[in-house]
């Protein structure tokens, strides 16, 4: 099979160079505009890209030093699902923000007593006119704090099962009513919350699909989810990665200790195999096709790569590791603190371990679904 990437004088590279070069540092809005963000999303926020087409764009901004807009959640999972399910007016209002980082989101869907099992939450949305009242709470929200928009999932009908009765909203932040309290990790950051809603009254148009059929774009959302957060660097899509601790070691000189090179060498070996299943998920996506149990495999195995990686960087650190200062081998701390601190949330957050491996073993494996114990 081969993986290398078109030649130097394919069409589709000269005109990316074009463009940059009528654009050397574009705005995030024009990138969003000329589809550069999301390339697989169809036109106008896309380009319909095929996975050869995205990766050569990736490439090409990657040489030229242009980042894309920051905005996980935004990007990665409400943007897909407006564009799976919302109406047209919430295309036009919501994705190019969304594309452009002009508009942050969070997502609302975690609650204190329905966190694995989400499909248990306690939020309600009761319909009043044009609008809905929504009083609850949700916990583990990342970045609500900053965050313009949420992406929120309500219980409309308290007497349909589980799965149904459930709506999928967009959350205005401001709205009152809204309360955000802050939740501090251990490393003393502040990237979680928790949000309390009080007679909070969402418009009606802000219903994303049809009501009490929310469940079904939520598994859209978790989808991706787990696709975004099983990318990128080791702490769900921020740095650093294995390719980082083993240039890392290279700048210091390396290590003679057999069984650190061999953890080393795993690590390489684990960083290759994601990639792989990245490819395959990727051009899934792009063919149309909604996030499927890859999305669970990859995350579970990135998860525990990620957390792998911060193990073999305390142990290179030595009795340094005990310190804020110490990092691998006499290196600079950072990001290797802080990393191997936040670190066991990896496996927990975006649906734990175990949860992603009772989906696949359903789902890949046609094994049983486990008993519900009442």
């Amino acid at each position: 099979m081969d993986f290398d990437l078109p030649s130097e004088d394919d069409p589709r590279r000269a005109e990316v160079r074009a463009w940059l070069a009528d654009h050397p540092r574009p705005s995030a809005r024009e990138l969003a505009e000329a589809g550069y963000v999301a390339p697989h999303w169809p036109k106008p926020y896309g380009l319909d890209a095929d996975p050869v087409h995205q990766l050569i764009i990736d490439d090409e901004l990657r040489r030229a030093g242009v980042s894309r807009p920051s905005n996980q959640i935004g990007i990665g999972w409400a943007g897909p699902t407006i564009l799976h399910a919302g109406t047209e007016e919430q295309k036009q209002r919501y994705l190019l923000p969304i594309l452009a980082g002009e508009e942050i989101w969070c997502q609302l869907f975690s609650e204190p007593e329905a966190g694995s099992d989400l499909a248990s939450l306690r939020t309600r949305a009761v319909r009043d006119g044009d609008e809905y009242v929504v009083n609850g709470s949700k916990i583990w929200t990342s970045g609500a704090h900053l965050s313009k928009f949420g992406i929120l999932i309500a219980r409309t009908d308290a007497d349909a099962p589980k799965h149904k009765g459930i709506s999928y909203f967009i959350c205005p932040m401001d709205t009152p009513g809204i309360e955000i309290r802050p939740i501090v990790e251990m490393t003393g950051a502040h990237l979680f919350n928790q949000v309390f809603f009080t007679d909070v009254r969402i418009p009606a148009t802000n219903l994303v699909g049809e009501e009490n059929e929310g469940w079904t774009l939520a598994k859209v959302t978790l989808g991706n989810e787990r696709v975004s957060l099983s990318s990128g660097g080791a702490l769900w899509g921020m740095g650093p990665t294995a390719a980082d601790l083993l240039d890392t070691v290279r700048r210091a000189g390396g290590t003679s200790d057999p069984i650190a090179r061999q953890r080393l060498a795993q690590l390489h070996i684990e960083a290759q195999v994601l990639e792989l299943i990245r490819l395959r998920t990727v051009s899934a996506r792009i063919r149309g096709e909604p996030p499927g149990p890859e999305a669970s495999i990859r995350k579970v195995l990135a998860d525990e790569h990620g957390q792998h990686i911060m193990r073999v960087a305390r142990d290179l650190c030595g009795a340094a590791g005990m310190l804020a200062t110490g990092g691998p081998l006499g290196t600079a701390a950072e990001p290797w603190y802080y990393g191997f601190l936040f670190s066991p949330a990896l496996t927990i957050g975006g649906g734990t371990g175990e949860v992603q491996r009772s989906i696949i073993a359903e789902r890949v494996l046609g094994l049983a679904h486990e008993p519900t114990i009442d």
